[in-house]
């Protein structure tokens, strides 16, 4: 598996995998409303020639300034998705995150069908989600929530199981800091593979090939999720753009 990883991020994953079916593409400058649906009543999303601007909310420390955007479709199996990533903000506290395969925890309050109950996510606190649904987490362009942390960032796996209390248990190893990516303003490529036992993220700045790097992690020890919505969060006062986002079933 690690070998097979390597020689494929070192041809270029999207091109490679040859027995891969498209199933999502959202170029950024359509109608969002056409794909995505929107956790967050202070939330501000555009589309712009350049791609789609997603903006949380002003006010850090209010969880109504949190925002998280859902494809209306759901996915299944073994995935690769990929986008053009441009923060546009300057923020040295709290994180982008990328949720998929997510689905609800199950029963009549939570059903797996997220948009079921969507009215419990107008105000988008992370608890309501790590609480009661079962998805991949991944933190990156992230922040210690309530300091400045300057370039200290991190990458960060979770997987989300509430049958357990809070995050605890959630992270799975190992986590990346301090990788100098995401610099405002750049626009780099992500690539994210769920394929079998591991996940793995790519990220290539577009105008700087050495500004790049690879995080992967085992996940043969951790329940699945076999099926779900893609999800980007982003917490209060953070930005992007998103343009040419893509999601491939790997058959």
């Amino acid at each position: 598996m690690g070998m097979f990883l390597f020689l494929v991020y070192r041809a270029g994953f999207s091109q490679s995998i040859a027995d891969k079916k498209l199933v999502f593409e959202d170029n950024g400058s359509g109608d969002w409303t056409d794909q995505w649906f929107l956790d967050g009543t202070r939330a501000r999303v555009e589309n712009l020639p350049v791609g789609m601007y997603f903006a949380a909310g002003p006010d850090h420390g209010n969880d109504s300034s949190h925002a998280v955007l859902w494809t209306r479709q759901s996915f299944h199996g073994d995935l690769l998705i990929e986008y053009d990533y441009t923060r546009v903000d300057t923020a040295t506290r709290c994180v982008n995150i990328l949720y998929f395969l997510a689905t609800g925890k199950g029963g009549e309050e939570y059903p797996k069908d997220i948009s079921a109950w969507n009215e419990k996510r107008e105000v988008p606190a992370m608890s309501t989600y790590f609480r009661n649904m079962n998805t991949y987490h991944i933190s990156y362009a992230a922040f210690k929530a309530n300091e400045y942390s300057g370039d200290h960032d991190y990458i960060r796996l979770r997987r989300y199981n509430p049958s357990k209390e809070g995050l605890k248990g959630s992270d799975i190893l190992p986590d990346t800091f301090e990788t100098g990516l995401f610099k405002p303003f750049h626009t780099y490529h992500i690539t994210v593979t769920c394929l079998q036992d591991t996940i793995t993220m790519n990220i290539q700045n577009k105008h700087d090939p050495a500004d790049q790097m690879t995080c992967s992690w085992d996940i043969s020890d951790v329940p699945d999720c076999q099926e779900g919505r893609i999800g980007l969060r982003h917490m209060y006062t953070r930005s992007a753009i998103y343009k040419d986002f893509k999601v491939w079933a790997i058959r």
